[in-house]
């Protein structure tokens, strides 16, 4: 039996975030664009080349990226 902490569940806002998704097929490795330090990154788990595509993610705001 699981026990109820009896905090409120959030609903976290949610939004069409651009990500780097890794190439090879079997590797299911991913990236916020705003938390890549490359403009082209690769796979930290595999080395493979990224893709650019679009994800629906919880929204977070990236206080350490420079701004331009």
């Amino acid at each position: 039996m699981l026990a109820y902490r009896g905090k409120p569940v959030e609903d976290l806002p949610h939004e069409e975030t651009v990500i780097w998704s890794c190439t090879l097929k079997d590797c299911k490795g991913w990236i916020r664009d705003d938390f890549s330090f490359e403009s082209v990154p690769v796979c930290s788990i595999c080395q493979s080349p990224m893709v650019r595509s679009v994800k629906m993610l919880p929204t977070i705001i990236n206080t350490n990226k420079r701004r331009s």
